[in-house]
């Protein structure tokens, strides 16, 4: 059996390096003043965060079914006997409840994973799908190690700025000018594929810590004993610049030494959510080798 693997841009993984590792990725909607994007395709970051800066009406959407089958289709036809598609979370957007129902007419070749992740920690669980396609694992062998292994990562986010989610309707106008005011930096934890209010600190820097002091409890309490080499760690975000990237990198690896660090931009979908200068940091269990190069 040949498996392919499918995710999709909110995964943070580019369809360019998904053409380098064999994994297909489809491009996620944005719509921008009633306008219709692609990520990567028609929208890219910097586009975006520009629309986000100027205050545009922007939106995230579900892919098409069309899109959907049709990648499905294309996939099959390159020889591959199934696919396992892992698209975001349940939790977080009726997308793969969508793709489900869609599956149900491909007669088991298309196996729908809900491993409730998203961003940095869905990049892990796509590797390990390929690491294990690569090996010779099936489709339903995949799905159900990765379901199995599902609430095994944790993320915190911290909002340089309110005004996005204020407009999403999670704060109130009123409670977002009082947390400004007092510089609150509102920090979200998403685990499980549920966004909730982890912490608040007042600046940035305290935000920062009080984020990186969440992910050491985590590596002493929920993931005790477990070797580094099974852990990551990413760090993410809708940092606009290299220089505050490098910065927010270097002081995750800087903390995490050891560790397997690798950094991606918060995608468009969750960065319309956000906003501009968001950072994150998240663990999660990853089950490959960590070097995609050494499976077969």
């Amino acid at each position: 059996m040949r498996t392919a693997v499918m995710t999709d841009t909110n995964s943070g993984i580019t369809i360019e390096e998904g053409e380098k590792h064999g994994v297909y990725v489809l491009p996620m909607p944005v719509i921008i003043d009633g306008k219709d994007f692609m990520e990567e395709l028609t929208l890219k970051h910097e586009q975006l965060y520009k629309a986000l800066n100027e205050n545009k009406d922007i939106v995230s959407s579900q892919p098409s079914p069309a899109s959907l089958t049709e990648m499905w289709d294309r996939i099959l036809a390159d020889g591959y006997d199934e696919l396992v598609y892992i698209p975001m979370s349940s939790g977080l957007s009726g997308s793969c409840n969508t793709a489900k129902a869609l599956a149900g007419d491909y007669e088991g070749k298309v196996e729908v994973i809900d491993n409730h992740r998203i961003s940095i920690t869905l990049l892990d669980a796509v590797y390990d799908a390929k690491y294990l396609a690569n090996n010779g694992k099936s489709a339903a062998e995949i799905k159900a190690h990765l379901e199995e292994n599902a609430y095994q990562n944790d993320i915190y986010i911290t909002l340089h700025s309110l005004k996005r989610i204020t407009k999403t309707g999670r704060i109130t106008a009123a409670g977002a000018a009082i947390a400004t005011v007092l510089n609150l930096k509102p920090i979200l934890k998403i685990q499980g594929g549920k966004l909730d209010a982890y912490a608040k600190s007042r600046g940035m820097a305290a935000a920062e810590a009080k984020m990186l002091e969440a992910v050491h409890k985590d590596l002493e309490s929920k993931y005790a004993g477990i070797p580094k080499e099974h852990l990551s760690i990413g760090a993410a975000g809708t940092m606009e610049t290299a220089e505050e990237i490098k910065r927010w990198v270097d002081i995750v690896k800087n903390e995490f030494k050891g560790y397997k660090v690798t950094y991606r931009p918060l995608s468009c979908s969750i960065a319309s959510h956000v906003g501009t200068g968001t950072q994150g940091v998240a663990v999660g269990l990853t089950t490959r080798t960590l070097k995609l190069e050494s499976s077969k």
